[in-house]
């Protein structure tokens, strides 16, 4: 029995002692010359790992199986020429530790997104990436600095340093141009100023309706059209398809070739449609509100982005109206979307009622957190997990339109730890949690849950319920604003959706449909194994459904025009 308990320690021991030195095996030395920087850097560092190079490393980091590895360390007062070392206690997805790397021969990158200190009026200072004009995009953002790719044979039991010099530098972004239709606008936040502490920018790009110049007498409706980072107005093209564009590249999303033309053909056909005889004359915005966290604010007041929604709703939008001859009334605005758009959507229509007269949410972003995404933020202890008394099942992530998963809600959670700590990895779950959440004590987003345990803080979910719940606040206050939005919430989502967002959808409609006094007198809908971004033609396939967000529900804003402008209302100058 001793003999056993003695073979057993050493056993344990050994074990033990190569676990540790293997724990730090493989280390990279990672520096940057003084070209790049003269003055000390902040921010997150990352080392990517690639099986592959048919794209360079920063560009494969994805939720799916075909996903690079990254490896993430914060970094403070970063000098030139100094090492800062990976090594095996550095967090990393998929794999968690260098220690676990499989033997092999991979191609390696390393890139420093780079961190700004923001002194807020609420008192709390924090370290954060600011957008650069790229839409948050840690691979693409100016100045971001980053190494040549390498290939490395790696071994965890074989001792070996890898040096990586951070030589080159992500360029400026160069502003789209003006053109006869699309116009650019960039203007200055007062409110998002003050709370920043430093100047905060809101841009937009116009479509301009036919015949603008040559009818000065013309007010015209506004369509909102709300998504993630729009660089330049997209869909709209005023040339054919290019002849020469290969119709080889295959969708694997669409699981279709040729979509690069389909798209071409799509905004062709929306720009002759646009110039037609009859088609009614509309101004379409997308904004540009790209922040610290994100690539877009969810266009609501928040308590860790600031008062986005004010900002957009009376500082931007009043612009744009006054510069381009907007009717300037609630009756003739109306917002659409899809995804994050379609969330924001609805949100502005119901936390800004009388701005809007209709809002049409395709496949919205979690509109009700009984079911966020899977979740039950008030009755699931953990979001990672289903849990009984012997058995636990991880949740799924995402899913394709036959219900095969490619990724469960843990992975795309830690894939967000590595990239960011602190809500700052610019994705999605982070982006939720810093326009949802309160502040914490150190002046970050405080956590939903645990990024690497998924144990749900029923506190912050509280928050969340009263303040962003659009399920839940509408059932709340339809007392109040029922009236103010009766006939105006839309809502189209494939039953199918990827990421599980039709389960908030039935629980929204379930309450819209036993409304009375007044009844919602809108519409939701369902696309039968239609995936994310279906908005609601149920006569044509999903990738072509979404290219067309920017016509096909204008029939449907006529209508409402015609039935709820007030008296004396301007329906004439822009129907010519």
């Amino acid at each position: 029995m001793k003999k056993n308990f003695y073979q057993f320690l050493f056993i344990s021991s050994f074990l033990l002692l190569s676990n540790l030195y293997s724990y730090a095996q493989i280390t990279f030395e990672v520096t940057f010359p003084e070209e790049r920087s003269k003055t000390a850097l902040d921010g997150r560092l990352l080392l990517f790992i690639a099986t592959h190079n048919q794209s360079e490393p920063r560009f494969q980091v994805v939720d799916e199986v075909k996903t690079a590895q990254v490896f993430g360390l914060d970094v403070d007062g970063w000098k030139a020429k100094q090492v800062m070392k990976i090594d095996g206690k550095a967090f990393g997805y998929p794999i968690r530790s260098l220690a676990n790397l499989p033997k092999g021969k991979y191609f390696v990158q390393a890139l420093l997104h780079k961190y700004e200190t923001f002194k807020r009026s609420d008192g709390h200072t924090v370290k954060l990436p600011m957008d650069r004009g790229e839409g948050q995009n840690y691979r693409t953002a100016p100045g971001n600095i980053y190494s040549e790719v390498m290939e490395v044979e790696l071994d965890p039991a074989t001792a070996k340093v890898v040096k990586l010099d951070l030589t080159k530098e992500n360029p400026p972004i160069v502003p789209p141009k003006d053109t006869k239709y699309i116009k650019h606008v960039k203007i200055r936040s007062e409110k998002l100023s003050k709370f920043w502490g430093r100047d905060m920018y809101l841009g937009a790009n116009i479509l301009l309706p036919e015949g603008f110049d040559e009818h000065p007498e013309a007010r015209y409706p506004l369509m909102v059209y709300h998504g993630h980072f729009p660089y330049d107005f997209g869909g709209f093209r005023e040339t054919p398809p290019d002849p020469n564009l290969p119709t080889t590249d295959y969708s694997e999303r669409f699981r279709i070739y040729g979509y690069n033309k389909i798209v071409q053909e799509e905004a062709y056909n929306f720009y002759k449609l646009w110039t037609s005889k009859d088609f009614p004359r509309f101004l379409i915005i997308e904004i540009q509100h790209a922040n610290p966290y994100y690539d877009d604010s969810y266009a609501v007041n928040s308590a860790n982005l600031g008062p986005y929604g004010d900002a957009i709703m009376y500082e931007l939008i009043p612009h744009i109206e006054k510069q381009f001859r907007g009717i300037g009334q609630g009756w003739a605005r109306f917002t659409y979307g899809g995804s994050t758009g379609g969330w924001e959507a609805l949100a502005v229509q119901v936390f800004y009622p009388d701005e809007f007269n209709g809002c049409f949410a395709a496949c919205p972003d979690p509109i009700d957190f009984r079911a966020y995404t899977v979740v039950d933020i008030y009755k699931d202890k953990n979001a990672y997990y289903q849990e009984g008394a012997f058995k636990r099942v991880p949740r799924p992530g995402k899913r394709d339109y036959l219900g095969h998963v490619y990724c469960t809600l843990e992975d795309a959670n830690l894939k967000e730890l590595a990239l960011g700590t602190k809500s700052r990895s610019g994705d999605q779950w982070d982006i939720w949690q810093a326009v949802y959440s309160p502040v914490g004590a150190d002046g970050y987003p405080k956590p939903i849950w645990d990024k690497l345990t998924g144990e749900i803080d029923r506190s912050v979910a509280e928050y969340w319920r009263e303040n962003y719940d659009l399920g839940y606040i509408l059932r709340r206050d339809w007392d109040k604003i029922g009236k103010k939005l009766e006939g105006k919430i839309h809502i189209y989502c494939g039953d199918m959706d990827n990421y599980y967002l039709n389960n908030a959808v039935y629980l929204v409609e379930d309450f819209l449909k036993s409304t009375k006094n007044p009844f919602y007198g809108g519409e939701v809908t369902y696309g039968d194994r239609a995936e994310h971004c279906w908005n609601g033609d149920p006569n044509l396939p999903n990738h072509i459904t979404r290219l067309r967000y920017n016509f096909m529900y204008v029939p449907k804003i006529l209508d409402r025009i015609q039935k709820s402008a007030p008296a004396g209302a301007d329906l004439k100058s822009w129907r010519y």
